[in-house]
C-alpha cells in the first residue's frame, strides 16, 4: 500500500468517528503516520482540553482507524495535557 493510500484510508476512518467528535465541538488533525505506525494526531476544538480525550482517543478515534487499517499500531495526540498542567496549550479553533 502506497504512502498515500494509506492516508486515505486513516482520513476515511475518522471521516467515521468526525460526526461524534464534532456534536461536542472537537475534531481531530492527521499529522503524519511515523516509520512504526503509529497516527500523529492533533486534537482540535474542545477534545485539545476535555479531561475525556485520552480515552476518546484510545477508546474511539484508535478503535476506528484499527478496523479499517489493521497495520496501525497505535494513536497519538501531539497536544494531550493534563486539565491543570500549566503548560497546556490552548487548543485551536475550527476554521
Amino acid at each position: 500500500m502506497s504512502d498515500q493510500e494509506l492516508l486515505d484510508k486513516i482520513e476515511l476512518a475518522l471521516n467515521n468517528i468526525r460526526p461524534y467528535l464534532e456534536a461536542d465541538g472537537g475534531n481531530v488533525k492527521l499529522l503524519e503516520v511515523s516509520e512504526d505506525q503509529v497516527v500523529k494526531l492533533e486534537l482540535l476544538g474542545s477534545c485539545g482540553s476535555c479531561p475525556m480525550s485520552t480515552m476518546t482517543l484510545r477508546a474511539g478515534v484508535e478503535e476506528a482507524i484499527k478496523r479499517v487499517v489493521p497495520e496501525i499500531k497505535g494513536v497519538e495526540a501531539i497536544n494531550i495535557t493534563a486539565p491543570d498542567d500549566p503548560n497546556a496549550r490552548l487548543p485551536q479553533t475550527m476554521m
